[in-house]
């Protein structure tokens, strides 16, 4: 006997034989258990998820020999017909080639006619989106209103192209694509029953690689099969399918959150010497990125189909959460701009590149490394110094008057002294103001309008806007922060608070931030509520305005609410 492909020896002859789609098979069982039979069915969804298959299964039930049911013999007449595409009973159409309405007013032609030797004459048209106008006005009406023989049995991957009245006549299945794991576990018992030695992570890259199409799933693994003599290997089937080993995403991730232009170069050379699909490269890093985003906030989310959840957990503990969005965003940007690079390999690296030029980290270094040699030696102690106390926010403000005599250059100096040396200013840190509120006043009441006086900016600002002030002994401050904005907030918030809040009253400050309801307002609350009452009070005053109102009542008009806002917005 010839060989078939694996596609098609392992299509499901049975509802009980499907993988997935749980949602439409329950729909369908009931309503043949029940006798409760529509006339139309629409079944859409991208391709290889089981479309035709349901419907010829559908079929098989209802013109099955022992009777309509969810579970058809298979061993009648009719069922092995309908299984070996020879039934009479059941036309199938491929809508595609058959797009004019001549073509569908000669299917139509015979639907009054009974059925030659089954319960019910099915229609099964697929790609049903691909008639023309014409054509579906030749099938509204014996759609809506067909024999008691006949149904309709549509397919489609593209519902928004099908009329609204088309639509409107037919009850409608969207099967949805396969994860990842439900077709590398189909395809596991595959290979199990046919006897083909594999690999575990062979099975998960074909299982990605057929985005969520079962049967492109089979087609891939029968390809694989052949281009591995028999077997399933991971480097053959990576090799096939033109993907690099993982080890090169991590490590080109790894060189990147480093801050190591050179180690990233390198290992995208090496990366270059195994001939890869380099936009197949960048989904990879794109996979490990979402991954290492998920670890960070929600850790027990990470699967570990690769085995490597813990490499993971270690890329998501040497970055931050706003370096992890940043680099997916930029991966995703350049995915849309890779096809204009000049190839693809140079357009992986500058994304790679610019990844690396917009750290905050290597920028400090470039301006130094850019500094003039007369200051390079003396800012650079400081300005380590600044960073090992926390960053620019802990410099006092006495440090912002310059010394008016200028040092002798340093290279005249056989060693440099760092202690000699006044510190830089740091342009970020705000001016302590004359009247700035002492700390012994600090109450929950004024905390909404301290901080807008300590300069935080970003996610800092918008982490302390949603703090409420729930204790202050001493110098000692405990703020609660809202649980539903607490997603990306980590220890490194704190400090930073903690050393605005230094700079600001010029004493040492303990900050403590915990997560958990609150009990009383938050200045972020605190600006929605003014913003609201601001709002009401200019919607009042322009409903109140005479003069408006006169205007209303001439020419009939209305107010368009949305386009009032406050004189200070």
């Amino acid at each position: 006997m010839s060989y078939q492909a694996l596609a098609r020896k392992w299509r499901p002859k049975s509802f009980r034989e499907m993988v997935g789609q749980e949602h439409v098979l329950k729909a369908l069982i009931n309503a043949l258990d029940h006798d409760r039979l529509h006339h139309a069915y629409l079944f859409t969804g991208t391709r290889g998820v089981g479309k035709t298959t349901v419907a010829r299964i559908f079929s098989k039930c209802l013109n099955c020999d022992e009777g309509v049911s969810s579970e058809p013999c298979g061993k009648c007449g009719s069922c092995l017909e309908i299984a070996e595409g020879r039934s009479v009973d059941l036309l199938e159409v491929d809508a595609a080639s058959r797009t004019k309405v001549e073509d569908t007013r000669e299917l139509l032609e015979n639907v009054q006619y009974a059925p030659t030797r089954s319960r019910y004459k099915i229609y099964l048209i697929d790609e049903v989106h691909m008639l023309s106008a014409s054509s579906f006005n030749a099938l509204l009406k014996t759609l809506e209103e067909p024999p008691p023989h006949v149904k309709f049995l549509l397919a489609t991957t593209d519902p928004q192209k099908l009329p609204a009245t088309v639509l409107s006549r037919c009850l409608q299945f969207n099967l949805k694509n396969m994860p990842p794991e439900q077709v590398v576990g189909h395809l596991r018992h595959v290979l199990e029953q046919e006897m083909v030695t594999f690999e575990e992570p062979a099975l998960w890259l074909l299982g990605r690689a057929a985005a969520g199409s079962m049967r492109d799933a089979l087609s891939l693994t029968d390809q694989a099969i052949a281009f591995g003599s028999g077997a399933l290997r991971e480097a053959e089937v990576r090799s096939m399918l033109g993907t690099v080993d993982l080890t090169f995403v991590y490590q080109v991730l790894e060189a990147v959150v480093d801050g190591d232009p050179r180690a990233t170069l390198d290992v995208v050379a090496a990366m270059g010497e195994h001939a890869p699909d380099f936009e197949s490269s960048l989904d990879e890093l794109i996979t490990l990125l979402h991954r290492v985003a998920l670890a960070q906030v929600v850790p027990d989310a990470v699967d570990n189909s690769w085995g490597d959840a813990e490499r993971v957990a270690d890329l998501a503990r040497s970055m931050t959460p706003e370096d992890a969005q940043l680099y997916y965003q930029m991966a995703i940007n350049g995915k849309r701009d890779l096809p204009l690079a000049s190839d693809p390999r140079s357009g992986f690296e500058m994304i790679l590149l610019r990844m690396l030029a917009f750290r905050p980290a290597i920028a400090v270094e470039t301006l130094s490394s850019a500094a003039p040699v007369g200051g390079g030696d003396t800012a650079s102690p400081s300005l380590q110094a600044a960073e090992g106390e926390g960053g620019p926010s802990a410099k006092k403000p006495e440090s912002l008057a310059a010394p008016e005599v200028p040092e002798p250059p340093p290279w005249d100096e056989p060693e440099p002294v760092a202690t000699a040396a006044p510190e830089p200013a740091v342009a970020e840190a705000p001016a302590r103001p004359a009247d700035a509120m002492p700390l012994s006043a600090l109450s929950p009441a004024s905390w909404p309008d301290l901080l807008e006086q300590l300069g935080l900016v970003g996610i800092v600002y918008n982490i302390a806007s949603n703090c409420e002030l729930r204790e202050v002994a001493g110098n000692e401050l405990a703020f609660v922060l809202d649980e539903h904005n607490a997603t990306l907030f980590n220890s490194g918030h704190s400090d930073r608070v903690r050393l605005a809040l230094q700079n600001y009253f010029d004493t040492g400050i303990r900050v403590a931030i915990t997560v958990g309801p609150l009990a009383g307002e938050t200045p972020a609350r605190r600006s929605l509520r003014l913003a609201e009452e601001r709002q009401r009070e200019a919607e009042a005053a322009i409903e109140g305005d005479p003069v408006l109102q006169r205007l209303i009542e001439r020419f009939d008009g209305e107010l368009d609410r949305a386009s009032i806002a406050p004189l200070d917005n």
